[in-house]
């Protein structure tokens, strides 16, 4: 079962922080030990050359090791822990590969490969770069973005050839790939590796386009459109499909991902799809109360500011904020915070009349509570 096999490192004797080398070299001594052609009948050997060779897929790839070692057994396996047994279904017989020479075709005559060369491949995804205002960001807009990515050669329509002449490759007949036979310790190996003569793309130019050197394909940069949605924050990407690189053999292109960034307001900030800012007042604004105006994404609206606010007391206005990305007809709340400024300025008349105004003034709660704890304190 799963939950009983042996860790990867164990099974092919190397330590956890082995180098490639290495774990290719533990497993090529264990391939040869155990392989069913050198050990016929033999269940046990058969067993443990399927572990060697499962070890040995998620160990010598850089991103099933990495996995592996963060999360053991279940970041590699899928099945792992529901009671299913093997490597994700992926070692039927011996251990998934055909014969010897598929097992070696990676030490001898430069790797063995099952997948077609001239099958159609998507095209790689690019990336940009691209800064919004604060309301570009909130409300959505079109730019264009310089993207550089692998397009279809325009002189030869991609083919790579200069008169439009591609032979198929008579070496291969076209597959891109040769299958060679090797002998190694008294036994013969086969093992398929990438046709020498055209490369692995199983056609021939003779007369080589002198734009793309007859790959067929060029690298420029582009323009691009990209549609930014409202609502999109710094840090998120915008996917545009189908502009990123050619595909090639007939396959889709990739796509284009523009990470986004908003410069700085100098009145707001965001948090989510909230609108935050701060609004400074007067001392006879907030001691008496009064009408002030609020800026907004949308413009300036008008706020009946209650008497005997205090500094810092922080207002909302529903539906001011930034429309949400997944549905923009509903938005976020604004919400300010007021300042109380204190003047710094007065001149003689203004410091007695406020002096005759404190006179006047009974003491708050809060402030007699205060100065109550601290006649106690002292007491």
């Amino acid at each position: 079962m799963a939950d009983n096999k042996r860790d990867y490192y164990e099974v092919l004797g190397v330590q956890k922080g082995a180098s490639a080398e290495e774990i290719k070299k533990a497993y090529r001594k264990l391939a040869l030990k155990y392989h069913p052609d050198r050990n016929p009948d033999n269940k046990e050997a058969e067993e443990k050359f399927k572990e060697a060779a499962e070890a040995y897929e998620v160990l010598s790839d850089d991103e099933k090791r990495s996995r592996y070692d963060q999360f053991g057994f279940a970041g590699v396996d899928p099945n792992y822990g529901a009671g299913q047994g093997g490597y994700g279904g992926g070692f039927g017989g011996f251990g998934g590969f055909g014969d010897l020479g598929d097992i070696f075709g990676s030490f001898f005559g430069g790797g063995s490969t099952r997948s077609n060369p001239n099958a159609p491949r998507r095209g790689e995804n690019v990336g940009a770069r691209l800064d919004l205002t604060f309301e570009e960001a909130a409300f959505g807009c079109e730019k264009e973005v310089g993207a550089q990515r692998i397009e279809n050669c325009s002189a030869c329509s991609g083919t790579g050839s200069a008169d439009g002449a591609v032979e198929t490759c008579s070496y291969c007949r076209g597959a891109g790939q040769v299958r060679t036979t090797q002998n190694f310790m008294g036994m013969q190996m086969q093992s398929t590796t990438t046709c020498p003569q055209c490369n692995g793309r199983g056609k021939i130019i003779k007369n080589a386009c002198s734009t793309c050197r007859g790959k067929g394909q060029v690298r420029r940069t582009q323009k691009i459109k990209v549609k930014i949605p409202a609502g999109v924050d710094h840090g998120q990407s915008v996917r545009v499909r189908g502009e990123g690189c050619v595909g090639t053999n007939g396959g889709p292109n990739g796509d284009l991902l523009v990470e986004i960034g908003i410069r700085r307001h100098p009145i707001f900030t965001r948090r989510d799809y909230t609108v935050l800012c701060e609004v400074p007042i007067t001392f006879t604004q907030a001691a008496l109360g009064t009408k002030i105006q609020v800026p907004t994404l949308d413009g300036k609206v008008e706020f009946d500011l209650p008497e005997g606010t205090q500094t810092g007391t922080v207002f909302t206005l529903r539906d001011k904020g930034i429309p949400s990305i997944n549905n923009p007809r509903r938005r976020g709340d604004q919400k300010f915070t007021v300042v109380v400024e204190t003047p710094t300025k007065l001149t003689k008349e203004q410091k007695e009349l406020l002096r005759q105004l404190d006179g006047t003034l009974e003491a708050s709660p809060k402030r007699k509570k205060f100065f109550d704890s601290i006649k106690d304190l002292f007491d």
